[in-house]
């Protein structure tokens, strides 16, 4: 790694947020969010784009059968599998108030089950809860389903199921193949594991497969990186994603407990684990796509990308766009465009509200004007790039102060600042959390003065 490249590392490795929203969570005014407000937003988006783009459904499945000490995400660990029916009838209850709510029948493009680990479920039932969805809506014509598998519960018959009600997606979590690192995470996982499933998939018809990487994990060096990167090779999925550790330790719930801070790589080191990988990628014929994310030129993220039409929401990156997205389960964020709502985190908290039947949501933000801009120039510049302020709809008052914020990024050829633009450069792709954190007036406005957000590299 260059000098340069080190020193720009120190310069904007700082805490900043990944962007799945503006505002981002923290940011949020809850004080002025009701859920008759939520409502409302989401009848009036809904009516705007329902028959034109159809809407995405993130459902979360939080259960797992032990603790991933690397994982951010909401879940809830336990072995008892009779907690999957009384869930899925929850589930498929708060679909039903919100196709009350919406009246119009909802054309669904994308389902994404998420987690916690979906394949925690037995097959039979995610089938249930497939149909169950189904059943009150209709599918648009380019829909996509996935889901998130664990190599080491997934089954074929897993695959049959969910393939038999629509899905032709699935992102396996790989992280590393090293066992040092995988005992430090509480993830073996050993390559048989998820070569079998990735193979299985493609017998069955599967059409996109993703492999998940992780740079950054305790005890984790670059020859491991490029290790698994290999294995990663041998077997060749559509689209991969090499995602920043992020370590964030301070957050109640987390199990980022299982190991030091010092085990933790340093930043110089994994920004080069980053470097090294992608080039090795980039050789194996992956396409570099928005932020952390590489796809063969077969694949739709990469055609999406090409095209403009990639987006960016509470599910990562979309190969297209829905201006509506309703989250199910404990945790999940919905989004109607104008505003944001959350769900209840906890099973019973969710349980008692659909019993009373509410929708479970309860917190969230109505997006003002300025809110809206600012999401759409952040949204640009992780899908494509580049944003401009030509048009007056992408006017803002404070845009003088952004642009003298990243004028020194402009000076270390990060970016490239025009009359009503800003390009994101190659050398500037790596530090793309910190170019949009210029644009991010809440932020700038009241800078939090704990940890909130993981480091930027």
């Amino acid at each position: 790694m260059s000098m340069q490249v080190s020193s720009l590392i120190q310069k904007y490795n700082v805490p900043g947020p990944r962007y799945t929203s503006y505002p981002t969570v923290p940011y949020w005014e809850n004080e002025h969010f009701s859920v008759e407000q939520w409502q409302q937003t989401l009848k009036q988006s809904f009516l705007e784009s329902n028959q034109s783009e159809g809407i995405s459904l993130y459902i979360h499945l939080p259960f797992c059968e032990s603790l991933c000490t690397f994982c951010g995400c909401h879940k809830r660990v336990t072995k008892k599998h009779e907690m999957e029916q009384p869930y899925i009838k929850a589930l498929l209850k708060e679909w039903d108030l919100y196709c009350q709510l919406l009246v119009q029948k909802p054309m669904i493009k994308e389902i994404h089950l998420g987690g916690g680990t979906p394949t925690f479920f037995r097959p039979e039932h995610l089938t249930q809860l497939i149909q169950g969805i189904l059943a009150k809506a209709e599918i648009a014509p380019e829909y996509e389903f996935s889901f998130e598998g664990h190599p080491n519960n997934t089954t074929r018959q897993h695959l049959k199921a969910l393939y038999d009600v629509g899905f032709r997606r699935v992102s396996y979590g790989v992280q590393d193949y090293n066992e040092t690192v995988q005992k430090a995470i509480h993830r073996i996982q050993p390559y048989e594991n998820v070569k079998n499933v990735t193979e299985w998939a493609r017998e069955i018809g599967y059409t996109s497969i993703s492999h998940d990487l992780v740079f950054g994990l305790p005890f984790q060096t670059l020859d491991d990186v490029l290790n698994t990167i290999e294995h990663t090779h041998s077997l060749s999925p559509d689209r991969l994603a090499l995602y920043s550790y992020a370590h964030v330790p301070w957050i109640k719930g987390n199990g980022q407990r299982g190991f030091k801070d010092t085990d933790v790589p340093k930043d110089d080191i994994k920004r080069q684990c980053y470097e090294a990988g992608k080039k090795k990628l980039l050789e194996y014929g992956y396409h570099e796509i928005g932020m952390d994310h590489f796809a063969l030129a077969e694949d739709s993220m990469y055609h999406s990308f090409q095209a403009g039409r990639l987006h960016r929401n509470f599910m990562g990156y979309t190969a297209s766009k829905t201006q509506v997205m309703i989250g199910l389960g404990i945790s999940s964020i919905s989004d109607s465009w104008y505003s944001f709502a959350q769900n209840v985190k906890t099973l019973d908290g969710y349980y008692d509200l659909l019993e009373q039947n509410q929708i479970p949501v309860f917190k969230g933000h109505i997006l003002n004007q300025e809110d809206l801009i600012i999401r759409q120039h952040i949204l640009n510049l992780m899908c494509t790039f580049t944003t401009s302020w030509t048009e007056s709809d992408m006017q803002f008052n404070e845009i003088d102060a952004v642009l003298a914020q990243l004028k020194e990024m402009q000076q270390d050829r990060l970016i490239k600042i025009e009359d009503s633009s800003v390009t994101i450069l190659e050398a500037g792709r790596p530090f793309i959390r910190n170019i949009c954190m210029a644009f991010d007036l809440r932020l700038k406005r009241n800078k939090p003065e704990n940890r909130i957000f993981s480091m930027t590299i």
